[in-house]
């Protein structure tokens, strides 16, 4: 299953016309990146209405304690003063749309472990007041758990900083990704090691460098060994550019195909909500709603 969670979204300002686009690009972005529509459901959250009533019953389960202490919203409430209550509830809607489909796993990040936990605690509470119903589920992690901002070493790269040269977007040019890396926050050191706690920019560099090109740390330290910072990141942007290049290729490819996207978006929400709907028929049963 994988969602494009437009209902999220809204948590921040959006303009409709660039929501609409943002949508269609994610859905280019994921296919280009391999997700196979005939193997997987591909779909809008907004267009399975379950995941918002599932999030309902949810938050009816849920102490304001428990959201306030999660990560996501200390950081951004105190980005913006305060926060909206959509931003605020959010895990509980991320939580419906993994126990939604019963899911058993679920791949994050390593700064959505406790949102997941969320979702495991929601699981318990409604399997202990209602009975057995849904699975707790379990995250799945790769090698690279977080990948950090380019420009700030201490927080994680994200598409909604406003800093220009902090991320790296799947449909940037070689020239983008090559200015970017090289502007990346380094240290004063020149030998290239892998070290987080001490030497985050160069180390995120070295995460990045080994998640693109699919070896180990020391695999790629080793490849470093006698350069400098400067020399290394020449060899993380080509290393960056050449697993890129044919996913930004594909994106632009799938994106001047406007209907295709729809069609595929279309019925990949049938498929979604064909699942939904039998696990919420049987969520209103045992809530007595009939």
């Amino acid at each position: 299953m994988y969602s494009i969670v437009d209902l999220h979204s809204i948590t921040q300002p959006q303009d409709p016309q660039v929501l609409r686009d943002n949508i269609m690009d994610m859905a280019a972005s994921l296919l280009a990146c391999g997700i196979d529509p005939t193997r997987s459901i591909l779909f809008q959250q907004s267009q399975v209405s379950e995941h918002a009533e599932l999030s309902w019953i949810l938050g009816c389960l849920t102490s304001m304690p428990r959201l306030r202490h999660l990560p996501q919203w200390k950081m951004k409430s105190k980005q913006k003063n305060e926060g909206s209550v959509g931003l605020y509830t959010y895990p509980v809607l991320q939580a419906a749309d993994i126990l939604l489909y019963k899911s058993t796993h679920v791949p994050v990040g390593e700064d959505q472990i406790q949102h997941l936990e969320l979702a495991q605690d929601l699981a318990r509470i409604f399997n202990n007041q209602y009975g057995e119903f849904f699975p707790e589920p379990r995250a799945l992690l790769s090698g690279t758990r977080k990948v950090k901002s380019l420009r700030d070493p201490s927080s994680k790269m994200s598409k909604s900083d406003p800093q220009r040269f902090s991320a790296v977007f799947l449909t940037d040019t070689p020239d983008d990704i090559a200015l970017k890396i090289r502007r990346a926050v380094t240290d004063f050191t020149s030998e290239v090691t892998y070290e987080p706690d001490t030497r985050p920019g160069v180390s995120n560099l070295v995460s990045m460098h080994a998640a693109v090109s699919g070896q180990t740390i020391e695999g790629v330290i080793r490849l470093a060994e006698g350069m400098d910072t400067g020399q290394y990141k020449n060899m993380v942007a080509e290393a960056i550019i050449k697993k890129l290049q044919p996913i930004r290729l594909e994106i632009q490819r799938l994106r001047a195909d406007q209907g295709y996207l729809e069609s595929l978006l279309a019925q990949g929400a049938e498929k979604a909500r064909s699942l939904a709907a039998p696990v919420m028929k049987e969520v209103r049963k045992l809530l007595g709603f009939y």
